[in-house]
């Protein structure tokens, strides 16, 4: 039996359930209130969310794919139908920004964007970015191995995935500190702890990002480079460009997504391995028990932990019924424990060959930088435990206050 924590309240007959999301010993660890949830009530009204929860692996997996929802509803269905408030003003430039986001849209419209920008990130033309990928992190280490210790996000986790995106889009490497501030600000919209403050950051942010990247597409238009910005500016499908509000939609998107939560990965699977206090030589002894232990680590301490979706239609699933323009949410860290699918789903067990784990989506909104993260994690980790081989943690990790995503403060290490 899985104890129900005391800040957890959970009716199973109604399914509904009262959790506050701001409780740092939940998103301290929200793998112990899946357990719970798995146990007496996998699917459930969340009463502070006040909607609809799916954590069990089928319905998950399901859900991700089912046409019957969408990340866009608008589409079909007017604000006024769907008793939805009119967009507020002091959110017009972040708005904007998200209108054209691959996140946010359907086909036809996905179906344009994604394919004048998937051929970029297949694995076969990743695979090439790996001796670079590599050289960044041993430099980086040679930058702090000497002083026996660091603080990994800011010195490590931090620059190795913002750098790598940069250069792909065609961005300079010195930009990166100001991506970063411009894509905090811009995620601080979907977490649980969003403020009116938040809410003019991402704004403010998503104008300055939105303003940056028409200059490079100015200058991208004038002199094409060989980059990730200058292809989808000059190549058409089926007769038609990408405006320019697709093009800052969609280079701000895969910014954000290309690094924002492989920073937290890279943090959380440092961490995770530390803690299990198995030898890191064996967790990457060759390619293939690496990247089971990199597929293990994502899915016991994924980054992103909710994807929501907008029912469509009028449909039913698993005994809740919903209306078209209802949103529910997949919690995709509580598939990965689901123990109808992982035994001991909440032991780390990096010899682990069981499902698929569900940390980057499925079906069309799949993550498009899957590839590129996967790539970074099974390089950039066996560099760092090969090159400080008595790392340790110095103090617990706290997590920070980010819900619905899931990564550290600050990760300070020694060796």
């Amino acid at each position: 039996m899985t104890d129900i924590p005391s800040f957890l309240h959970i009716d199973p007959a109604t399914r509904r359930v009262s959790l506050n999301g701001r409780n740092p010993t939940f998103y301290g660890d929200p793998n112990r209130v899946y357990a719970a949830l798995h146990e007496h009530c996998p699917t459930f009204y969340w009463e502070e969310q006040r909607q609809w929860f799916f954590t069990g692996y089928d319905h998950v997996n399901a859900l991700l794919r089912d046409r019957r929802f969408g990340r866009q509803i608008l589409h079909i269905a007017s604000r006024e139908e769907l008793g939805l408030p009119e967009p507020q003003p002091h959110l017009a430039n972040f708005d904007l920004a998200e209108r054209h986001s691959l996140l946010e849209i359907e086909p036809p419209e996905h179906t344009r964007l994604r394919t004048l920008v998937n051929r970029a990130f297949v694995s076969r033309h990743i695979e090439r970015l790996r001796p670079e990928i590599a050289a960044l992190a041993e430099r980086l280490i040679d930058g702090f191995e000497k002083d026996g210790k660091t603080e990994l996000l800011s010195s490590f986790a931090d620059i190795i995935p913002v750098t790598m995106i940069a250069r792909m889009i065609g961005i300079p490497d010195d930009m990166g500190p100001q991506l970063l501030k411009w894509s905090h600000d811009y995620v601080g919209m979907y977490m649980f702890k969003r403020t009116r403050e938040d809410e003019l950051a991402a704004d403010r942010s998503a104008r300055e990002f939105a303003d940056y990247v028409k200059t490079l597409i100015a200058e991208r238009r004038n002199a094409p480079r060989d980059d990730l910005l200058s292809h989808m500016i000059h190549t058409e499908h089926k007769g038609q460009y990408l405006s320019e509000d697709e093009l800052v939609s969609t280079t701000i998107v895969l910014l954000n997504a290309g690094h924002e939560a492989t920073v937290h990965q890279i943090g959380n699977s440092v961490s995770v391995i530390l803690e299990s206090g198995l030898p890191p030589a064996e967790m990457f002894r060759d390619e293939a028990v690496t990247e089971r232990t990199v597929e293990e680590t994502l899915r016991i301490c994924a980054p992103v932990h909710i994807f929501q979706r907008w029912a469509l239609e009028d449909v039913e699933v698993d005994g809740v019924f919903l209306k078209r323009g209802d949103k529910v949410s997949l919690i995709l860290a509580a598939a990965n424990l689901d123990p109808d699918k992982f035994a001991e789903p909440l032991v780390f067990n990096p010899e682990r060959q069981e499902a698929p784990n569900l940390s980057f989506g499925a079906g069309i909104h799949f993550c498009i930088g899957a590839p590129l993260a996967r790539l970074e994690l099974n390089t950039v980790l066996p560099i760092l435990f090969r090159r400080l081989p008595g790392l340790r943690m110095v103090e617990t990790p706290r997590v920070k206050d980010v819900y619905h995503f899931h990564g550290l403060e600050r990760l300070d290490l020694a060796w």
